[in-house]
């Protein structure tokens, strides 16, 4: 038996980064994988980087790593309200003025994707990692799609499994053939109405491949009171506290 964790979406959330670590470590997982997306949106961009490469964990470039690694413009986002696109430029800007040039040196020589094969006896599994898809580090692919979007993804990188983040929303679909496709959700900024760190735990034998997705609290108000004693806006810490859902503020 073989197992791995795969995690995505730190966006600078160290306190969360932590709890999702410790709990691979307890669980005496010795491979993991990051698919990227280290900064924005919590206070600590650099220390994120930090740990993951003193850990020598394999990081994919998420969309928001390629844009503070070389510094592409800002473009708003249609699903976003006019307050969420404000923040969200305040806060990219945090990032491009604070991230380390050594930091930005090494998210800007980060992998695209990641493929990995296993040897479990006479058996092999193949695994693909993304960000968000094949072609792209910024594609949003939900658990609606249709089967075809996965079973094509899992067709063209003849892969058992396919693994991405970016959407901040967990999700494991089965198809033929024990393959899966599987959203491992976000660490520092979930999307998912528990706003729990999430991170994916994948275990192999001969014959099937399990995955498990975990979800763990963790010090959220270290990571709302980190926001909102810095220069990033207070959006942020309003969405950790569940104050903003769908883009709508309640009251």
């Amino acid at each position: 038996m073989i197992q791995i964790a795969v995690f995505s979406d730190v966006h600078g959330n160290l306190p969360a980064l932590e709890v999702v670590l410790n709990d691979i470590e307890q669980r005496g997982i010795h491979q993991k994988f990051c698919l990227g997306d280290l900064v924005d949106f919590a206070p600590w961009g650099n220390e994120v980087i930090e740990k993951i490469r003193s850990m020598n964990i394999p990081c994919l470039m998420g969309n928001h790593d390629e844009r503070i690694a070389f510094d592409i413009p800002v473009t708003p986002l249609s699903k976003h309200s006019e307050e969420e696109t404000k923040a969200r430029y305040i806060a990219i800007d945090h990032s491009k003025r604070h991230i380390s040039l050594e930091n930005k040196k090494f998210l800007s020589e980060l992998p695209f994707h990641l493929k990995l094969n296993y040897k479990i006896k006479n058996k092999y599994w193949n695994i693909q990692l993304v960000h968000s898809s094949l072609e792209s580090n910024d594609t949003y692919l939900y658990e609606s799609e249709n089967n075809e979007v996965f079973t094509g993804m899992l067709k063209k990188s003849g892969a058992d499994v396919v693994v991405m983040g970016h959407t901040h929303l967990s999700f494991k679909k089965q198809f033929e053939n024990k393959k899966w496709a599987i959203n491992c959700g976000s660490v520092g900024r979930s999307k998912e109405e528990n706003r729990l760190a999430s991170y994916l735990i994948l275990t192999f034998d001969e014959e099937k491949i399990t995955p498990e997705i975990i979800q763990l609290s963790y010090p959220l108000e270290e990571t709302i009171r980190g926001i909102e004693e810095s220069e990033i806006p207070d959006y942020y810490s309003r969405f950790l506290k569940n104050e903003i859902i769908n883009n709508e503020v309640l009251s």
